[in-house]
Parts: structure tokens; C-alpha cells; sequence
């Protein structure tokens, strides 16, 4: 049988709660007082990839607050919406139904390109931006069209996402066996153990979460050809005004780190590239601690250097 949205509701320092915004029902998990600090996951995973800065920002002195995407986790699941600007109007929705007009916005994979595109789409919005094993959505399309022998090739799996319902398939079968394989790809050495993977695999057999998640790299890929994909490309060349903190791992196999390096010419603000040796696509599970110390580290600081 396939689990249900229960298999989310993992205890810790921290509360669940159900927040509404723009229509749609999001899963939170919130921590601490302070700053907000919104949390954005990326695929496949949902909000417990946060479960190490969901101890670590309030110790700090952040409020943190790390939410199931739209199709993910304890999150609503409608038909449609997964294009980055739907989604970027969720997460901003989400902090002013949090009782904030600004936070500081962290996003890793796809959440880093949803962080991205809230900073040019809703600029008031994002006070400081941080993104995790993402390039700038404009850097990422010129990659998958100019690298073909090494982003398209590492992005291969997309291209396989783009056909109907077998991919959701094969990510479910076995007891979501792929989820773990592809954990284990694109990661450093060492990381995930098994029940890590165990974790993600069951959150992912939550009925319509596979489609779900597919759904955001259908997009990508299809829009890529058509006219509304086209107007978002021209939109996110925009300069960006939020100071900002872009964190990657050296042995990333999905995102390459020269994919993700040149997305400073996108930022107006003060901005920092930091590599971190030895980690992969997850560095915030992978290294915690040194992922941590760059993190609240950069926050802390209160002018950022270029």
C-alpha cells in the first residue's frame, strides 16, 4: 500500500502546522523566533532536507520555517501550477500568510531556482537569498543548450521525465528504489545511510507526488520551446538587488559547478561564491556542520562582500 501524508509528520525541535496561501494548503515545518528564514526544498525530497537548519538558524537566532513545495509532502496537490513563476507567487504568498512582508530565502535544487525567481519577480520580498546546488534559471537554460557533453548529459534524467506516466512509474516501484538511487548518484561518498533514503523513498509514494514533482521538470523542459518559457527567460534577466549567497557542491554530478558558476552577472547586490569540497548535490545534509558555518556566518554578517 502506498503511504499517506502521515509519513511527513516526523517529530523534533520544531512544529508542523497548515498554512494557506493564494488558494492552496502548505505543509510548514516552523522552529525559533527572529528573522524568518524560509526554507524551499528541491527533488526528490520535501521539508525534512531542512531537519539540520531547523535546529541550527534558531539557535541563531532565526525563526526558520521549512514547507513542502505545491505537490510535495503534507502540501496541496492540484493538477496544475508547477511553473516557476506559480510557484514563486506560493512562496511569497506563504511569508506574508506567515506574518511577514520579507525573509530571507533559501532554496536548494529546484528550490533555489523557485528563490531565484521570487528575488526578480517579487523583489520587496527576499531580503537576502541563498541558493544551494542551483545556477541562476537563465545560466541553466544557456548550459542545457551550449554544454551538451556535460550539463544536458548530466541532466539526462529530465529528458526521460518528459514522457507520460512511465517515469512516475519506475520512481515508485519497488518501494521508491530510483528515489534512493538517485540520492546515492548524485551525492558525495558516504551520504545517504539507508534509512535516510528510506525517508525519502516512502515520502515520495504519496499518491500524486510523483506526478507532482515530475511535473516541475515538464515544464522546464517544454517551455524551453514555447513562447511562455521565452517571456520568463527575458524576465529573470533582470538584475538582482537582494545580497546573495550561492553555495555548491564540488562534486556535484546533477548540478555541474561550472553550470552554476556566472550566475553573479544576474546579481546587482553584493554576492558569494563559495565551492564546498567534498560534498555533492546535498551539501546541507552531506556537511551540515560546515554548510552551517557558511550559512549563518554569511547572515551574520551585516554587509556582505562581493
Amino acid at each position: 500500500m502506498a503511504p499517506d501524508e502521515s509519513v511527513v509528520q516526523i517529530e523534533g525541535p520544531w512544529r508542523h502546522r497548515q498554512v494557506h496561501a493564494g488558494g492552496t494548503r502548505f505543509h510548514v515545518v516552523e522552529a525559533g523566533d527572529g528573522p524568518l528564514v524560509l526554507l524551499l526544498h528541491g527533488f526528490p525530497q520535501f521539508w525534512w532536507t531542512w531537519r539540520h537548519q531547523l535546529e541550527s538558524l534558531p539557535a541563531a537566532g532565526y525563526r526558520a520555517v521549512a514547507v513542502d513545495l505545491r505537490g510535495y509532502g503534507g502540501s496541496d496537490k492540484p493538477p496544475r501550477g508547477y511553473d516557476l513563476p506559480t510557484l514563486a507567487a506560493d512562496a511569497t504568498g506563504l511569508i506574508r500568510a506567515l506574518g511577514e512582508t520579507g525573509a530571507i530565502v533559501v532554496g536548494h535544487d529546484w528550490g533555489g531556482l523557485l528563490a531565484w525567481t521570487m528575488a526578480v519577480l517579487d523583489a520587496k520580498c527576499v531580503h537576502r537569498l541563498v541558493t544551494v546546488s542551483a545556477p541562476h534559471p537563465v545560466r541553466l537554460r544557456t548550459a542545457l543548450r551550449t554544454d551538451l557533453f556535460g550539463q544536458l548529459k548530466a541532466s539526462s534524467h529530465r529528458l526521460g521525465f518528459q514522457l507520460p506516466w512511465l517515469p512516475e512509474h519506475r520512481l515508485t516501484r519497488k518501494g521508491g528504489a530510483l528515489v534512493g538511487r538517485l540520492l546515492d548518484q548524485w551525492s558525495g561518498p558516504s551520504w545517504p545511510d539507508a534509512e535516510t533514503a528510506r525517508v525519502y523513498q516512502e515520502a515520495f509514494r504519496i499518491p500524486t507526488v510523483a506526478h507532482c514533482a515530475l511535473e516541475y521538470h515538464r515544464w522546464l523542459g517544454r517551455s524551453q520551446l514555447r513562447p511562455d518559457g521565452a517571456r520568463y527567460a527575458r524576465v529573470m534577466r533582470s538584475e538582482i538587488e537582494a545580497p546573495t549567497l550561492q553555495l555548491h557542491g564540488a562534486l556535484d554530478t546533477c548540478i555541474l559547478p561550472r553550470t552554476a558558476q556566472g550566475s553573479s552577472r544576474y546579481v546587482a547586490a553584493p554576492y558569494r561564491w563559495k565551492l564546498l569540497e567534498g560534498a555533492g548535490h546535498f551539501p546541507h545534509e552531506e556537511q551540515p556542520a560546515t554548510f552551517d558555518a557558511e550559512l549563518i556566518g554569511w547572515l551574520s554578517d551585516p554587509e556582505p562582500d562581493r
